[in-house]
């Protein structure tokens, strides 16, 4: 068994080499081939030593036998669709290089992010840590999620089913194709994980492959961390609780939903002042995660408007709001891949139940391949450690 990396949050690594490489699809291919894929460009390749120097001097140097491969990074440009138009995507492809064997393929989902730069294409600005699962040995592949990458200017389409699904598959899709083209070979197992909202994004992903055969995608196991899977019971937890730790995540799926569904509606409708007056400017990309939460409040009885937040507990109130959490909960369908669930019992973000729920009504709808791994005490950012050391020994268990 190969050995699994320690640690997944890494600083941005700096030695790269550009080499300005642009693998455009300018031949004429056969129409199915030209649907996804647009184009391929190399942003250098980091040696294995460069990566092991850059991992002692960011303070890392415990992980740094766990370093087998160099990694040559492209940006990766595909055709998706975004509320029925064809748009371009993007996200990162990294391949290791000089294998043993051909590489099993890994498709891995980042968490929620609100800046530009935060996106995997953005890379040697970003760097999530996944990136690493090429280290060990897999051509991975990252998507950024439509609204970041080529497809900044549309808001981002935070935890809905259909967008986040087309995002995974199509870049997957469009890599095959690129691969295949370039004759770099590749076994026949493939991988999907993710976490927190990556996590959403990976179920939904194995959703829609293991219900369309014609994608012809066959996956051979799914990892999924602390995603908002039953948004319901998010939703109604969230109505409960006096204080919410992260007011960024509420204020990116209200206005993620607002512009999706074409509500038009006003900030003011859902947040008080002045946090409805700054929100605009804090989602503008330019800003963290931290920087958001700053200028917010951890209240929800300050943050929300008062009848929006009254109508979140009432049957009757914000239905069209309801009804569209409902239809983008993961629980109307059961796994068949063998797919395992992971989430801290003491997450404050995302919360612990909804991994329970979400468990439960997996296996009440007969699904045996399913397991579900609570991390106990674990945080939403201190989860990803303990999750990434059991999921890269159990994908080599399975990448024969």
């Amino acid at each position: 068994m190969k050995k699994s990396l320690n640690k997944f949050s890494w600083v941005v690594l700096a030695l790269f080499v550009l080499s300005g490489c642009d693998f455009s699809d300018d031949e004429d291919p056969k129409p199915q081939d030209s649907d996804y894929f647009v184009s391929a460009t190399s942003l250098g390749v980091i040696p294995k030593l460069g990566l092991q120097t850059y991992a002692v001097a960011a303070g890392y140097g415990n992980f740094v036998s766990f370093i087998d491969y160099d990694i040559e990074f492209f940006r990766f440009v595909y055709n998706t669709t975004y509320k029925g138009t064809r748009v371009q995507a993007s996200g990162l492809l990294c391949i290791p290089q000089n294998t043993p064997g051909a590489p099993a393929l890994v498709s891995a989902q980042h968490g929620t992010i609100f800046r530009d730069d935060d996106a995997p294409s953005a890379f040697p600005k970003s760097f999530s840590g996944f990136e690493l699962f090429s280290a060990v040995g897999y051509i991975t592949v990252l998507p950024d999620f439509i609204g970041y990458g080529a497809s900044k200017d549309i808001t981002h389409p935070y935890y809905d089913e259909e967008h986040s699904a087309a995002a995974v598959v199509d870049m997957l899709r469009a890599a095959e194709f690129y691969l295949d083209r370039e004759q770099i070979a590749t076994n026949d197992n493939l991988f999907l994980v993710g976490y927190s909202e990556g996590g959403y994004v990976t179920m939904a992903a194995q959703k829609e492959i293991e219900s369309n055969p014609e994608l012809d995608l066959d996956l051979t196991a799914v990892a999924a961390g602390a995603g908002g899977y039953d948004l319901n019971t998010m939703l109604s937890t969230i109505a409960s609780v006096d204080a919410y730790s992260a007011p960024s995540f509420l204020a990116q799926i209200l206005n993620g939903y607002n512009v999706t569904y074409g509500w038009n509606r006003p900030f003011s409708d859902f947040f008080q002042q002045p946090y409805a007056d700054r929100l605009p400017g804090l989602l503008d990309g330019t800003k963290s995660k931290e920087e958001i939460d700053a200028q917010l409040t951890t209240s929800t009885t300050e943050f929300f408007n008062p009848t929006f937040y009254a109508n979140l507990t009432n049957p009757a109130g914000e239905t069209t709001l309801k009804q569209a959490l409902a239809s983008n909960s993961l629980l109307d369908w059961k796994p068949t891949t063998p797919t395992r669930l992971y989430h801290g019992t003491d997450d404050e973000a995302v919360f612990y139940q909804t991994t329970v729920t979400t468990y439960n009504q997996f296996v009440a709808a007969g699904a045996t391949n399913v397991t579900f791994k609570p991390i106990q005490g674990g945080t939403h950012r201190s989860s990803i450690e303990p999750m990434m050391l059991d999921v890269l020994p159990w994908f080599e268990s399975l990448n024969q």
